[in-house]
C-alpha cells in the first residue's frame, strides 16, 4: 500500500512578500504529517499533526491568525474523518481553542457528531483540550485586516467582506485507511454562529476507504451548495485520476453556483489530486514514491509531479 499525504492552505491570492511564509508553514506541515505516516503511524494521527501546525501558524487562517468574525472575535470550524467506517467528528462557531483539530479528533473518539458554540468549550473542558482566552488567537495582522474592512463597510455598507480560507489535510497510510482534516477561522466579517463548509460531512470534508478522501477550501455556502466534498469522491468512483476529480469538481463551482475556491484529494491507490480556481493555493505533497515532499504556491507551477516522482 502506497502511503500519501497532501496539505494545503487556502485558496486566495497570496501576497509575495508572504509567499515563503506560505510555502513553509505547507512544508511543515506535510513534514509532520509524513513524520506519522512513514513509522507505520496511522491517517488520523497523521492528519491531526499536519493541521495542528497550521493552526500554530498565524500565516494561516486557522485557530490563531484566523478572521474575525462581525464581532472582532477568532470563531472556528474543524472536522477530521475516517473512511473506514464513515465516522467524523466536527465543531463550529467555537472560541478559545488552541487546536481545534485536536478537539474535533476527540469528537471522532466519541462518535459521529458535530458541537456548536458553548457545547465544544464544554466538551474541550470535560476532555482535556488546550484551551485558552480568545483574545489570545487574534493577530496584529488579523485586527488591522477586520478595521479596514469595518472602514469600507462604514463608507460602503453593500461592500462583501472579502477573505475566506481552511486549511485541510487528507492522508492515506499503511493500512489503507483514508483520513480527513479541515480548520478555519471562516471568513472575514463572519456573522457570530455562522457555520461555514468545513465543518459539514460531506460538503468541505469526506473520507471513504473504497473511493477516496477530499479536503475543500473556498466560498463556503457555495460549496455548501452543491455538496462538493462527497462530489469529488463520487467522481472517483467514476474512474477518474484524482486531478481529474478535482478539476471537475472545481469547474461545478464555478460555473452552478459561481463560487471560489479549491480541492485535494488522496484516491484508495494512493494518487494525489489538487485544483483550483482562485489565484493562488498554497500546497505541499509526499507519497512512497517521492524522495522528499513538494511544495507549490499554484497547481500551474506543479503540474503533475508528484505523480511523476
Amino acid at each position: 500500500m502506497t502511503i500519501a499525504i497532501i496539505v494545503h492552505g487556502g485558496a486566495s491570492p497570496v501576497p509575495p512578500d508572504e509567499a515563503e511564509a506560505y510555502k513553509h508553514g505547507c512544508l511543515q506541515a506535510v513534514q509532520a504529517g509524513w513524520a506519522v505516516l512513514d513509522r507505520g503511524g496511522n491517517a488520523c494521527d497523521a492528519v491531526e499533526a499536519a493541521i495542528r501546525v497550521f493552526e500554530g501558524n498565524e500565516t494561516f487562517n486557522a485557530a490563531r491568525g484566523g478572521f474575525l468574525n462581525a464581532d472582532g472575535e477568532v470563531q472556528m470550524d474543524a472536522a477530521i474523518m475516517e473512511g473506514r467506517d464513515l465516522r467524523y467528528g466536527a465543531l463550529a462557531a467555537a472560541q478559545g481553542l488552541r487546536h481545534p483539530i485536536s478537539v474535533a479528533r476527540t469528537i471522532l473518539d466519541v462518535g459521529p457528531l458535530l458541537l456548536s458554540g458553548e457545547g465544544v468549550t464544554r466538551f474541550g473542558e470535560a476532555n482535556g483540550a488546550e484551551l485558552c482566552d480568545p483574545s489570545e488567537l487574534i493577530t496584529e495582522k488579523a485586527r488591522k485586516e477586520w478595521e479596514q474592512t469595518e472602514q469600507q463597510l462604514r463608507e460602503q455598507p453593500q461592500t462583501e467582506p472579502g477573505g475566506s480560507d481552511t486549511v485541510g489535510c487528507v492522508a492515506l497510510d499503511a493500512a489503507g485507511l483514508i483520513v480527513v482534516g479541515t480548520s478555519t477561522g471562516g471568513e472575514d466579517h463572519n456573522p457570530p454562529g455562522r457555520v461555514g463548509d468545513s465543518a459539514q460531512v460531506g460538503c468541505g470534508f469526506y473520507a471513504e476507504n473504497t473511493l477516496g478522501g477530499c479536503a475543500m477550501t473556498g466560498t463556503g455556502e457555495a460549496i455548501m451548495q452543491v455538496v462538493l466534498a462527497k462530489t469529488v469522491v463520487e467522481f472517483l468512483a467514476a474512474g477518474l485520476h484524482p486531478d481529474d476529480a478535482a478539476k471537475q469538481a472545481i469547474d461545478l463551482l464555478g460555473q452552478r453556483v459561481k463560487g471560489e475556491g479549491g480541492c485535494i484529494v488522496i484516491d484508495k491507490q494512493g494518487q494525489v489530486g489538487w485544483a483550483h480556481n482562485a489565484t493562488d493555493m498554497p500546497c505541499a505533497v509526499m507519497t512512497g514514491s517521492m524522495d522528499e515532499p513538494q511544495v507549490w504556491l499554484r497547481k500551474a507551477d506543479a503540474g503533475t509531479a508528484y505523480n511523476q516522482a
